[in-house]
C-alpha cells in the first residue's frame, strides 16, 4: 500500500505495541504530528522537550517496555540531549524520534537545523539519519530492536521533514536481523561452574545487585540465588527493589551514601557476586580499595561493562535472569549447602554492624527531611512509584523508603539529571494510571521543569510532588559545608516561588508544612486528594546526608553523624 513517511512511521510504532508518545511539535515535525493526531497512538503533550524525554524514562521504566519521544529540530532536538544522556547511563530503552529540515537543506545552515545525529552519537546506543525514504521502515524497526535488546538503551531517528512527506510503497518488515550486533544472552557454562567452585568455597560470600537484575526481570531468581546461599544483599542506587528490602538479609544501599552495615560488608566479604553492575564511582570510593578481600564474580550482558572498573576473578557475560536461572539449576543439581557455622558467624558480624550504626535522625522543632520520607513510607505502606530528582532528596529517598518490588523507584543515577523526576512521574503515572505516583523533590530540582505542572493537569494525572524545602541547593551546600569551610558559593535559593501558589494557578492543589506535627496531616490530605498535588515542607536548612563517603576514599571512610 502507498503510505507516507509520517503514516509509515505510525505503522512500525502499532507493530512495535506502541500507545503512547511524549513531544511537542513545530515546523519540521508538522506532518509526523498531522499524521500521529489521525492515529490511535496517545499524545502527552509536554511543555519542554527534556520533560518529554524524562516521561519517555519514567514511563518506559514502569511500563517495562520501550518509552517513545517526538520532537521537532533544532532547539527542539538540542532539548532532549539531558534526557537522552540520562537514559543512555540508566541503561533505560527509548525511540526519540527527531524531525529534521529537508534533506536537500542539510549541511546549509538551513533554519532550526542543527547535526542532532552528530551530538547525540556519546550518549546513544544507536542513531540514524534517515535520507531515503526507503530505509525509513528498516531503520524504525531497527531503532526498536536495538533499544530494547541487550543492554538496553536509547536510539535516536532524525526524519527529514520531506521524507514524512514523500509516498512510497509499504509493506509490515520481519523482525530486523544485524550481522555487527548479536547480544549474548545465554551464559557461559565454563564459567559459571567457574563461579561455583568459588560459590562453594566462601565464607563470607555477598551479593552486590544493580539496575541490570530490574531491567533483565530477575529479582524473583536474585531471592532464590541468596535465600539459597544465606548471602547478604546490597544494591547500587539503580537496584533499589531488585531484592526487597524487608528481607532480613537485606543490607541497605552500597557506597557514597550506603549504609554502615553494606559498606563494612563489601569491604570484609570474601567472595562479592556483582550483579547487573556497572561497579561506578559512587559505589567503589578509592578504586584500588575496593572489596579488598574478596573474589569478585561479575554477571552483565555488556561485556564492556566487566573489568571496565574493578579487576575480577570470575566475569560471566550474559542475561542476568538466565545466568542466575543457571546458578540455581547448578546449585539445586549439586545438592549445595551452606556451612551453616560459617554463615552463623558472618550473618553475626553483620547484624553487629547493623546495631552498631543505623540510619537515623533526631526530630526535634523542624522538620526532618528523613521524617518526610519516613512517613511517606507508612502511608503509602511502601507501595507507591517513587521518582525522585537529584540531590539530597534522592539519597534521602533512597535510604528511608523500602521498596520490596522492583520498578518502583525510579530515578536519574548515572547522570544525576536535577528536574528529572517531576517528568518522569508523569510519565510513570501515564503507564500507571491505577498506582500512586511521588516525586520526592528539592526545591531546587523541582524548578528545572516545574513547566510541566501543565502537562500534569491537561491530561489529569493525579502525580503528587513532595517538595524537601531547604532554600539552598542541598547536596552541594552540604559539600561546601564540609569541605570549603562554609562558603555557600551559589547555593543558597532563599528567593523561590510559592509552590502552594504556583500549584493552585496551574489548577492543582498546593499545600505546606512548617512544623513536625503538621507532616502527617498534610501527607494523608495529599495523598487522598484526586488531583496534582504539590506538599511544600520547609524542613531544616542545614540538615545533611549521611553516612557519607568523602570523594576518592575507602568506603569504609564514612562520615556519619552531623
Amino acid at each position: 500500500m502507498k503510505l507516507t513517511g509520517a503514516q509509515i512511521v505510525m505503522e512500525v510504532l502499532k507493530e512495535e505495541g506502541v500507545d503512547t508518545v511524549f513531544g511537542i511539535t513545530g515546523g519540521a515535525a508538522i506532518e509526523l504530528y498531522d499524521t500521529l493526531a489521525r492515529s490511535d497512538i496517545r499524545h502527552i503533550m509536554v511543555r519542554h522537550e527534556q520533560g518529554a524525554v524524562h516521561a519517555a524514562d519514567g514511563y518506559a521504566r514502569a511500563k517495562k517496555d520501550v518509552g517513545v519521544c517526538l520532537v521537532t529540530s533544532g532547539p527542539g532536538a538540542t532539548n532532549t540531549v539531558s534526557g537522552i544522556a540520562s537514559a543512555y547511563m540508566d541503561s533505560i530503552p527509548l525511540v526519540v524520534f527527531t524531525a529534521q529540515v529537508p534533506t536537500h537543506l542539510i549541511g546549509n545552515d538551513a533554519f532550526q537545523e542543527v547535526d542532532i545525529v552528530g551530538i547525540t552519537r556519546p550518549c546513544t546506543k544507536h542513531n540514524y539519519l534517515v535520507r531515503s525514504i526507503d530505509d525509513l521502515a528498516r531503520t524504525v524497526k531497527e531503532a526498536f530492536y536495538i533499544a530494547r535488546s541487550g543492554r538496553p538503551g536509547p536510539v535516536l531517528v532524525d526524519i527529514p521533514k520531506d521524507i514524512s512527506q514523500t509516498t512510497t510503497d509499504y509493506k509490515p518488515l520481519p523482525r530486523p536481523s544485524l550481522n555487527s550486533y548479536n547480544p549474548r544472552y545465554k551464559p557461559n557454562m565454563k564459567q559459571l561452574k567457574w563461579a561455583l567452585t568459588l560459590i562453594k568455597e566462601a565464607k563470607k560470600p555477598a551479593i552486590f545487585a544493580g539496575g541490570g537484575v530490574i531491567l533483565s526481570g530477575a529479582s524473583r531468581e536474585l531471592a532464590t540465588f541468596a535465600r539459597r546461599l544465606k548471602a547478604p544483599v546490597t544494591a547500587s542506587l539503580m537496584g533499589l527493589g531488585a531484592f526487597p528490602a524487608s528481607d532480613e538479609l537485606w543490607l541497605g544501599m552500597l557506597g557514597m551514601h550506603g549504609t554502615y552495615r553494606a559498606n563494612m560488608s563489601v569491604q570484609s566479604c570474601d567472595l562479592l557476586i556483582g550483579i547487573g553492575v556497572r561497579f561506578d564511582d559512587r559505589v567503589t570510593g578509592k578504586l584500588g580499595t575496593f572489596a579488598p578481600h574478596a573474589k569478585i564474580i561479575h554477571i552483565d550482558i555488556d561485556p564492556t561493562s566487566i573489568r571496565k572498573n574493578i579487576p575480577v576473578t570470575v566475569p560471566i557475560v550474559g542475561d542476568c535472569k538466565l545466568s542466575l536461572a543457571e546458578l540455581n539449576r547448578l546449585l539445586d543439581k549439586e545438592a549445595f549447602t551452606i556451612d551453616s557455622k560459617s554463615s552463623k558467624a558472618w550473618l553475626d558480624q553483620i547484624e553487629e554492624w547493623k546495631n552498631t550504626i543505623r540510619l537515623s535522625y533526631d526530630q526535634k522543632d523542624t522538620i526532618k527531611p528523613q521524617y518526610v520520607v519516613q512517613k511517606l513510607y507508612e502511608l503509602t505502606e511502601g507501595k507507591a512509584i517513587i521518582t525522585t530528582e537529584v540531590g539530597q532528596n534522592q539519597m534521602w529517598a533512597a535510604q528511608y523508603y523500602h521498596f520490596d518490588q522492583p520498578n518502583c523507584f525510579i530515578t536519574s543515577g548515572g547522570l544525576g539529571c536535577m528536574g528529572f523526576g517531576f517528568p518522569a512521574a508523569i510519565g510513570a503515572q501515564v503507564a500507571c494510571p491505577d498506582k500512586v505516583v511521588v516525586d520526592i523533590a528539592g526545591d531546587g530540582s523541582i524548578q528545572m521543569n516545574i513547566q510541566e505542572l501543565a502537562t500534569a493537569m491537561q491530561y489529569k494525572l493525579p502525580v503528587k510532588i513532595v517538595i524537601l524545602n531547604n532554600r539552598y541547593l542541598g547536596m552541594v551546600r552540604q559539600w561546601q559545608e564540609l569541605f570549603y569551610d562554609r562558603r555557600y558559593a551559589s547555593t543558597d535559593i532563599e528567593q523561590a516561588p510559592d509552590f502552594v501558589k504556583l500549584a493552585e494557578s496551574y489548577g492543582g492543589v498546593g499545600m505546606r508544612a512548617t512544623r513536625p506535627e503538621e507532616v502527617e496531616p498534610v501527607l494523608k490530605e495529599g495523598l487522598g486528594t484526586p488531583n496534582l498535588v504539590v506538599m511544600d515542607f520547609l524542613v531544616e536548612r542545614e540538615e545533611d546526608v549521611y553516612p557519607m563517603v568523602p570523594a576518592g576514599a575507602p568506603i569504609t571512610d564514612m562520615l556519619l553523624v552531623n
